[in-house]
């Protein structure tokens, strides 16, 4: 029925207005999906993972969301389990309202995502994984966009660093997964460009804190230092275990662990002096723009929580998928947030910078080197 027929001809105008009022309340919210480990080895992470999306979207939504409409995030735990990520992201794909998703975590997690073509099959993209994985950048895939460095960026900054310290009997402890082996190959790849060889490579199982047979190992091979590809309990469990067998080499891991869990699991005493790569800017003090916008957000919306670079690092993922939504336009689509993604060429977020194309997803390639202290502090 012509509903103009209730209005007469001088109502035409206010029925075009009528309808615009009605499209925009049916869209009242964005809603982003969101799979994370909130339970398991990896939980107190996911847990940071989700604050520091949490802080952005909701002060966004304090000042009336993106083009006046809230952004609601659906957030599912999956354990760290692959088969979880994959059965959690299908539903969250067969929701039409969900326009993208958000900051997952692992390296096989969003692989099997890659190779079961979930992403693909909903034209959706993943935005700010947790992730530095090579097999989720190479091959080119159009689906993830990246706001880290990737784990071969930061194994070549650690084996670099050793390198111009004389360092050359390197040992690596990693996951045995996707996530490890691409950590594993990072660093194999580093050292065959100063033609040299890893003097042994210790894995541990994946969701498990065993690291007894790696430590064996890898104090046999004397190494002169150790490049860890791990997540906080079993890195802990290693650096524990290791400095008590008299391990004495340099120890160093990369940017997924949380320091203050490795010094409270492994004791300070033996994680002092444990380098830890970094995929974002230094948050602890307030030199960047963007760092004391963090803050201030921090104290205002989770006042009770602590800033680390986890939770740092997903609120940048986070601005950047708003700036994308805001591109989008007032009615996003899965298609136009991806089109928005790729016009970020670059965006500066006060201090920091990602860039992206239609051909580049890959924003970052950030990284430097941080210390635990004497005292279990973190410094740059």
């Amino acid at each position: 029925m012509d509903i103009s027929f209730f209005f007469g001809r001088v109502g035409r105008p206010f029925i075009g207005l009528l309808l615009a009022a009605l499209a925009v309340g049916a869209r009242a919210e964005v809603v982003i999906g969101q799979v994370a480990p909130l339970s398991g080895l990896l939980a107190s992470t996911g847990r940071q993972m989700v604050l520091g999306g949490k802080v952005c979207f909701e002060a966004v939504n304090a000042q009336g969301g993106v083009h006046g409409q809230k952004i609601r995030t659906v957030v599912v735990d999956d354990g760290y389990r692959v088969d979880e990520t994959l059965r959690l992201t299908r539903e969250l794909v067969a929701d039409p309202q969900v326009v993208a998703l958000f900051g997952f975590a692992g390296t096989a997690n969003v692989s099997r995502l890659l190779q079961d073509k979930v992403l693909e099959s909903g034209g959706i993209a993943l935005v700010a994984p947790y992730t530095g994985g090579e097999p989720l950048r190479t091959p080119f895939n159009p689906w993830i966009f990246h706001v880290r460095a990737g784990y071969a960026d930061e194994a070549e900054h650690m084996v670099k660093q050793l390198s111009t310290q004389g360092i050359q009997r390197v040992a690596v402890l990693y996951q045995n997964d996707a996530f490890g082996k691409a950590g594993l190959e990072g660093v194999e790849a580093a050292m065959s460009r100063r033609n040299r060889k890893i003097v042994a490579a210790a894995p541990y199982e994946r969701n498990t804190d065993e690291v007894k047979a790696a430590v064996t190992a890898i104090l046999k091979a004397d190494a002169q230092a150790v490049i860890m590809i791990a997540v906080n309990k079993p890195a802990a469990a290693f650096v524990r275990q290791y400095r008590d067998a008299g391990g004495g080499g340099q120890l160093f891991n990369i940017s997924v662990v949380d320091p203050a869990e490795l010094v409270k699991l492994a004791g300070v005493h033996s994680a002092k002096g444990l380098g830890i790569t970094q995929v974002v800017p230094y948050p602890y003090q307030e030199r960047l723009p963007i760092v004391r916008e963090f803050h201030r957000l921090m104290k205002q919306y989770a006042p009770n929580a602590e800033v680390n670079y986890t939770n740092f690092e997903e609120f940048l993922g986070a601005r950047v998928l708003v700036e994308a939504l805001r591109r989008a336009g007032p009615n996003p689509t899965r298609g136009s947030v991806i089109k928005a993604l790729e016009s970020l060429n670059p965006l500066d977020l006060g201090g920091v910078s990602v860039a992206f194309s239609k051909d580049h997803r890959v924003g970052s390639r950030f990284v430097e080197v941080t210390v635990i202290s004497s005292s279990g502090k973190l410094l740059k």
